[in-house]
């Protein structure tokens, strides 16, 4: 049987994020062949996979990540089965690694064939999976390119956002992480009045519109009302006309428009 040292042991659990046993398990397995253990390490995780395939994955940690150039961004959120977990420092780490990794691909198909040091991004999910215990996958991948990308990531690592800008400016970048903390406080439903989905409108008319008949109000009057209802539905859930959480005397845009001639062209918003 061939002589496994801590060295190679301790090589091993800095590659693949296994524990000091199972690492040395594997090696042993292996006769000493580096990559043998490997590939017995991601064995287990797969046979940990399968078991696992049924569980629900609704904890995690969701990163937002934006190129050098601040022209191109990515929210993605890597989930796992307990809080515990989600909050383990390594396993954010992980998510903010994985997220770099994401940013320079272009959708969710090309992200998990992408490289991560030496190994697929899906092949590195199974293995991570075998060695924490528990269902890891990606679950939300949300692309966002334009002149001025910022993002927010809010504490606990919940929430994050993207904010795309019209042009890039000086004073961008805080503005852009402004508007995005905005839209993960207030969580608008769209940018503006003309990204809100007409079954939403629809809904909000009809809601409208029972309660002013049960205030009374005669029907012939209720579309009027309902209309201007509608205007402030739209004020406090469309992200460039609410009022800025900062300044309540002027609206998202306004605040944009300090930077000159800018505007915000597409928020991103996902939260666990």
């Amino acid at each position: 049987m061939a002589k496994i040292t801590a060295s190679e042991v301790n090589k091993l659990r800095k590659h693949t994020g296994a524990g000091m046993m199972d690492c040395k398990k594997a090696l042993v397995e292996a006769e000493g062949d580096f990559q043998a253990a490997v590939d017995i390490l991601r064995k287990k995780g797969q046979k940990v996979a399968a078991k696992r395939a049924d569980r629900d994955s609704a904890e995690g940690a969701v990163i937002a990540s934006v190129n050098g150039a601040q022209t191109e961004g990515v929210i993605i959120s890597l989930n796992c089965e307990t809080d515990f977990v989600a909050k383990n420092d390594d396993f954010v780490a992980l998510a903010k690694e994985l997220a770099a990794v994401a940013v320079a691909t272009s959708t969710k198909e090309e992200f998990m064939a992408a490289d991560f040091n030496g190994t697929a991004v899906a092949d590195l999910l199974i293995e991570k999976t075998g060695v924490i215990g528990e269902k890891i996958e990606i679950g939300t991948y949300e692309k966002v390119a334009g002149n001025f990308v910022g993002s927010y990531i809010h504490a606990g690592n919940k929430i994050a956002t993207l904010t795309v800008l019209s042009a890039s400016a000086e004073g961008a970048d805080v503005v852009a992480k402004d508007v995005s903390m905005q839209a993960a406080a207030m969580n608008p439903v769209a940018l503006n009045e003309d990204g809100v989905d007409a079954s939403i409108i629809e809904k909000e008319v009809e809601i409208a519109k029972d309660q002013l008949r049960a205030e009374g109000k005669p029907e012939a009057m209720l579309d009027n009302i309902a209309k201007g209802k509608i205007k402030r539905f739209f004020k406090d859930n469309t992200l460039v006309n609410q009022m800025f959480i900062k300044d309540n005397k002027q609206t998202v845009a306004q605040y944009v428009k300090t930077l000159g001639d800018v505007t915000v062209v597409d928020f991103k918003r996902v939260s666990l």
